[in-house]
């Protein structure tokens, strides 16, 4: 994925410049209390994880001064999962829209997108970007060693509605789906 810009915002890969401005991100325990890892403690620590986990992640930036206020990024594997998390700006409906479309263009055919019940904000998201509850399921989440219940959300890029994601659903002990989310 190339640059992107919005109206607001610059979508654009991670630098070594951006260490502290992602340490920011990484450390706050509110943005980062539904995510399989624990707030960063260092910038050294933030350096290592920007190298091994965010090689498919992109910066989400304020045009008016080009500083890391989240990020976002999909996987071009199945499940083609899209992934974000921003700093109390209210932007991940713009820059989700910019990165699926991003994802169309590279020839997904579907992007998915989880969350976990207790985060209904992130699901909301989810429903502004067009996409639709799948299912539920249950799945300890390592390395917190929690039982969460993840709602799974799905948008079909070529057209074929009826096409569902099943891994999670096939893999999961507990798995339903929830009235009143469809």
């Amino acid at each position: 994925m190339m640059e992107i810009e919005t109206d607001r915002l610059i979508i654009r890969k991670f630098t070594e410049e951006d260490s502290e401005a992602l340490f920011i991100i990484l450390k706050d325990e509110e943005v980062n209390r539904f995510l399989p890892w624990y707030p960063i403690k260092s910038i050294e620590e933030t350096r290592k994880f920007q190298k091994e986990r965010f090689v498919n992640t992109y910066a989400i930036c304020m045009k008016e001064d080009n500083y890391p206020i989240g990020y976002i990024g999909f996987d071009t594997n199945p499940p083609h999962d899209l992934g974000y998390e921003f700093w109390h700006k209210e932007i991940a409906t713009e820059a989700g829209r910019a990165v699926i479309e991003q994802a169309r263009k590279a020839g997904l055919e579907y992007i998915t997108a989880t969350h976990d019940r207790n985060n209904p904000r992130s699901g909301s998201v989810m429903k502004s970007l067009g996409m639709r509850y799948q299912y539920s399921y249950e799945e300890l989440w390592e390395p917190k060693n929690i039982l969460v219940t993840f709602r799974l959300y799905q948008l079909n890029l070529d057209g074929n509605e009826n096409r569902i994601y099943k891994k999670y659903w096939d893999q999961a002990n507990q798995k339903f789906i929830e009235e009143g989310l469809c």
